[in-house]
C-alpha cells in the first residue's frame, strides 16, 4: 500500500452536521492511525470549494433547509461528482442518502433534484421514523449486525442498480424493510449514533475500499462492549 495520506472530506459539517455524524470522520481517522495507516480529516464547509482529491466523503444529516442548501452547494462545487467517477469512497448518513438520490420530496410536498449519484429517491413519510434500529447485513457485506438512532421523516425507495445496506429487525430504516443503500463504493444509511463508533466493522469496509487492503482486526474491549450493550438494548 502507497505511503501516502488518506485524506477524509469532512463535507459540509456546518450544514449536514446536526446529529455529531462528524465523529464518523474521526473514526475512520483513528481506525487508520491505530494500524500505521496515515490519515487526516479535510473540513469542507459551505461556500468552500469541494475538492475531488480526497479518498473518502463523509455527509451527515440535516433538515430540509439544510438539504437544499446542500445540493445546491455540491451541484455548484462539483468535487464529490468527480471524485466519485474517479472510485473515491462516499459515506452518506440520513440527509446523505436523500440528496444522493435521484431526487426527494419533503414534508412541504415540494420535489427537489437529487445529485443523481444513487439509484433512488425519497419522499417525507406520515409518521416521524425515531428509536433504536436493529438490522442484518444484506448479501453478506459485512458481519454483525448494523445497529444505530433514527430520527427522520423520509422514506426512500431503491432502484434496480442499488442495493439494500441491510434488512431490517427492528426500527425503519428506509421503509420498515430494508435499510440504507450500496452502489459502487457509495455507503448510505439513516443512522446516527454516529453509525461508524457504533458500527466498527463498517468503518473498517469503508477503509478496505479506499485503500485496498484487507485490515486486521483491532483489539477494543471498550468498544467491543459498547457495541454489545447497544445491540441488547435495541434487541
Amino acid at each position: 500500500m502507497s505511503e501516502s495520506t488518506i485524506q477524509i472530506a469532512l463535507v459540509l459539517p456546518d450544514l449536514l452536521g446536526t446529529y455529531g455524524d462528524f465523529g464518523n470522520a474521526v473514526v475512520l481517522e483513528k481506525r487508520m492511525t491505530w494500524r500505521g495507516i496515515k490519515a487526516e480529516i479535510v473540513p469542507i464547509n459551505y461556500g468552500q470549494p469541494v475538492p475531488d482529491s480526497c479518498d473518502i466523503y463523509v455527509v451527515g444529516g440535516g433538515e430540509d433547509t439544510a438539504q437544499t442548501l446542500a445540493v445546491k452547494h455540491l451541484r455548484e462545487h462539483p468535487g464529490l461528482q468527480r471524485a466519485v467517477t474517479k472510485n473515491a469512497v462516499v459515506l452518506g448518513v440520513c440527509a446523505g442518502i436523500q440528496i444522493f438520490g435521484e431526487s426527494f420530496t419533503r414534508a412541504d410536498n415540494i420535489t427537489h433534484p437529487g445529485m443523481g449519484l444513487i439509484d433512488s429517491t425519497s419522499h417525507a413519510g406520515g409518521s416521524r421514523a425515531i428509536g433504536e434500529v436493529l438490522a442484518e447485513p444484506a448479501d453478506g457485506l459485512f458481519e454483525g449486525v448494523l445497529t444505530g438512532f433514527e430520527n427522520h421523516q423520509g422514506r426512500t425507495v431503491l432502484g434496480p442498480a442499488a442495493r439494500p445496506l441491510a434488512h431490517v429487525k427492528v426500527g425503519t430504516g428506509n421503509d420498515g424493510s430494508v435499510e440504507g443503500a450500496v452502489q459502487g463504493r457509495i455507503l448510505c444509511t439513516y443512522l446516527h449514533g454516529p453509525v461508524l463508533p457504533r458500527n466498527p466493522q463498517l468503518a473498517d469496509l469503508l477503509i478496505e475500499w479506499a485503500t485496498g487492503t484487507k485490515l486486521a482486526p483491532l483489539d477494543l474491549p471498550a468498544v467491543s462492549a459498547m457495541r454489545a450493550e447497544r445491540v441488547k438494548a435495541a434487541s
